[in-house]
């Protein structure tokens, strides 16, 4: 079903299809995996937490607008997860810790029509994904979004809940510490 949308689909399982469930979990895994990794950076959890997503979307899938697209609206799901598992994450270690008492608007940088252009986004990104784990999540997460998930401001905006202008504003601040991080690198 390549020709049918996400948004077709979850109206299909808002009437009662819940085996169309399956045709978005088949066509966000991957993607929803990929942003987990490069968003929690731990692998372990990653998967645990794409299936957390999943359960989540399923539940509330009566709250999906199809007018509006699918896509913005499984990421939040998956944004909300995400910074669940890092606070999780964190009191974790606190717990762990005291039992042992110790912007503005910038453009892709390549164009994506030309096989060069291609290997020189993904050189750009595997750069990228290596210096990921030296920025704070606030900037982490849109630069993921931007550059890995080929969001635009305004899914990115409606993902985070945050207006378009600050999307840009925590583009350009994680560029910045990305060019104290990898100077030449074109992204900066």
């Amino acid at each position: 079903m390549p020709d049918v949308t996400d948004e077709a689909i979850a109206a299909k399982v808002q009437a009662g299809d819940g085996e169309s469930f399956g045709l978005l979990m088949e066509r966000y895994e991957a993607k929803l995996t990929r942003y987990a990794r490069r968003f929690l950076l731990n692998g372990e959890d990653g998967p645990d937490v794409v299936q957390e997503v999943f359960i989540k979307a399923y539940v509330n899938i009566k709250s999906f607008n199809p007018a509006k697209r699918f896509s913005p609206w499984i990421y939040r799901i998956a944004h909300n997860e995400f910074i669940n598992a890092i606070k999780k994450r964190q009191r974790s270690r606190e717990m762990l810790l005291s039992f042992f008492e110790p912007d503005i608007f910038f453009p892709h940088p390549l164009a994506k029509e030309s096989a060069s252009g291609e290997a020189e986004r993904a050189s750009l990104r595997a750069e990228l994904e290596k210096n990921l784990n030296k920025i704070g999540p606030k900037y982490r997460e849109p630069l993921v979004l931007y550059y890995f998930e080929e969001l635009d401001y305004r899914e990115i905006a409606d993902v985070l809940r945050i207006p378009a202008a600050t999307v840009g504003v925590r583009l350009k601040r994680g560029r910045e510490a990305l060019k104290k991080i990898m100077p030449t690198s074109p992204l900066v």
